[in-house]
């Protein structure tokens, strides 16, 4: 091994100038100990490209929709599978050498994903679906509807106020609107869970610059404190439309999407 990478099958670091097996068919690397713990027989899989290092939310969708990630689904699915329990959820930090190792390795892997469960800290993995939404070249709400839903935030009136985010959640392009639509079902979902003591605020003060950011990519200082509360804002409100409404966008194929 010259560049150390995580063992396929119990997800520790094989160290530099260690010996180590790598499959010729899918690529899966472990440590020789491991070998017994392969998925045997490995099936010959069609050549999967790596996904860019970045790029907007459209260039990691699948072909067909729901048009949410691979990597942003298997995170989602990962923390409410072992997260839901735990205090802070993506308030706390995971390691962030973890955190870079893990996300490198995932878009390397492209629809290929290995399996997150050997991670042992949930927070590496919400770690790696912040960095991820962090590292797009938009946020979700896109550069040219971001003052369109600041502005809907802003309205006092709760009725009118939720009728534009409607509005304004149905101009996002498919995968931008899918991708909402499935991470404002999760963040309910950990929302509600008493044990993280993440409430809608907290969890909007988490995800607004993530979500929402910028109406350009080179945000002058002033622009930036003048949008970091409204951020919050946007996502706290986005948090306060009926699930249903997000579950429309879904479609008949949430179940294969969205933990239960």
């Amino acid at each position: 091994v010259i560049r150390p990478e995580p063992c396929g099958a119990c997800g520790s670091r094989i160290r530099f100038g260690k010996a180590a097996i790598k499959c010729r068919q899918c690529q899966l690397l472990l440590h020789p100990k491991c070998q017994e713990q392969c998925p045997s027989p490995c099936a010959l899989q069609p050549c999967r490209h790596a996904w860019p290092s970045e790029g907007v939310l459209a260039d990691f969708a699948p072909a067909t929709p729901p048009l949410v990630p691979a990597l942003v689904v298997q995170c989602v699915t990962e923390v409410e599978t072992r997260g839901l329990m735990e205090v802070g959820l993506y308030r706390v930090s995971g390691a962030e050498q973890l955190v870079r190792e893990w996300k490198r390795r995932l878009l390397r892997a492209g629809g290929a994903l290995p399996a997150l469960s050997s991670v042992a800290d949930i927070h590496v993995v919400c770690g790696v679906l912040k960095d991820f939404l962090r590292g797009l070249k938009e946020p979700l709400v896109t550069f040219s509807l971001h003052p369109a839903f600041l502005r809907a935030a802003d309205i006092p009136d709760d009725a009118a106020c939720g009728t534009a985010l409607r509005h304004m959640v149905s101009k996002l392009p498919p995968a931008n609107r899918d991708t909402l639509a499935f991470l404002m079902l999760h963040l309910l979902r950990v929302s509600h869970s008493p044990d993280c003591k993440m409430d809608v605020l907290n969890l909007s003060r988490v995800f607004g610059p993530t979500l929402v950011g910028h109406s350009s990519a080179n945000p002058t200082p002033l622009a930036i404190m003048e949008d970091t509360p409204r951020q919050c804002k946007v996502v706290a409100r986005l948090l306060s439309l009926p699930p249903n409404f997000w579950r429309g966008f879904l479609g008949t194929e949430q179940e294969n999407l969205v933990p239960m």
